[in-house]
Parts: C-alpha cells; structure tokens; sequence
C-alpha cells in the first residue's frame, strides 16, 4: 500500500514538473515507467532514471540532427544506452554516441548502428517480420517476463538487451531469438538482476 502512494505521488509530483517545464509527453513516458517498474526487475528508480535518460536523448537527437530520431533505436538499462539502427554517414554514428554520453546517469553507450544506405523493402519486411515473431514468442513463454527486455532488428541480426531474472530467463530468450525466422545472428546485451550495478 506504501508503494501505491509512493508510486502516486512520484508520478504527480515528475508529471506536475515536467508539463510546467513543457515536456508533457515525457510526464506520460515518466508515469508508465513507474506503473510498469512494478512489474520489471529494474525497481522505480531505475526504471524512472532509464526513462529519463531516454527522453533526453531523443530531445538531443531532435535539436542536433531530426534525421537520428527516426533511423536510431534507443534501449536504456540501468544507465546503459543501446543504440541500433541505420545512417548514412560515419559522423551520424558518432553523433549518437557523443550525444548519449553527454546525458548524466548515463554508465555506457553500446553503438550497434550501421552506416549504409536504406534496406529495400523485402529487407526491411523481413526485419519487422522478424521482429513481431520474437515479441510474440516472448509474450507467450509464460517463464519470461518480456517487459524487462528490449531488442530491434537490423539487417537479420537481433540486438536484445535487457535484465534477466536470472540465467534460465535469458537462456530463453536467447533461444526464442535463435529460432525466428529470418534471423542470422543475435547479439546479447542483456544482465542477470543479480550482476553488480552502478
């Protein structure tokens, strides 16, 4: 019941602040990450604290180069920035990282962007159909809470990242990953809940 109210409270007090200040939609970002931290095995803070670095560095993406919002994918755990997707050029890549590493909290920057020009259509169908099929697996396998783990697609190769109750966990969805179609290779980010952090 603490928990509820402590919840309630932080939520209004981060909305209240944030709408003041003009950022209405990072309230909304805010106020989920608190109801879904219940659910996750990061915890509020860490939930709150990812949500905000997040936030911050889709605002330096906007003010810096709009073209990064819409080909980077962004996933923060625990401080630790995973960024995928497709640029076109070399400096556009270390923008992100230069950009992410300039938010505070933020404890790593793990670049898996690629530099090339856009996928065709097949390409990028089979990416996105790659990428339904592993969500659903992991919404399905009732020994894997899938809101602790994030991934995205690029060019066949699955980059998931996330924290994991423990080994079986992410043994499972690593195997879930294996298995969809589509897929050449997957590339694991994610922690055990009981690895040391920051």
């Amino acid at each position: 019941m603490m928990i509820r109210h402590m919840i309630a409270l932080f939520m209004l007090l981060g909305a209240s602040g944030l709408m003041l200040s003009g950022c209405a939609p990072a309230a909304v970002g805010i106020g989920s990450a608190a109801i879904a931290a219940g659910a996750t095995e990061k915890g509020l803070s860490t939930s709150v604290g990812d949500t905000v670095i997040f936030a911050k560095l889709k605002d330096k993406f906007i003010k810096t180069d709009q073209s990064l919002v819409t080909s980077i994918s962004t996933s923060v755990n625990n401080g630790s920035v995973l960024l995928t997707g497709r640029v076109e050029t070399q400096e556009q890549k270390f923008l992100a990282t230069k950009l992410a590493w300039e938010i505070r909290g933020v404890s790593e920057v793990v670049n898996e962007v690629v530099v090339s020009q856009k996928p065709s259509i097949k390409d990028r169908a089979k990416d996105v159909s790659a990428s339904a099929q592993l969500r659903a697996a992991l919404i399905a396998d009732k020994n894997v809470s899938s809101l602790n783990y994030s991934f995205d697609v690029i060019d066949g190769v699955i980059y998931l990242s996330g924290i994991a109750e423990d080994a079986a966990e992410r043994d499972r969805v690593i195997a879930h990953a294996q298995k969809v179609k589509f897929a050449k290779k997957v590339v694991n980010y994610t922690i055990l809940s009981t690895d040391k952090r920051d």
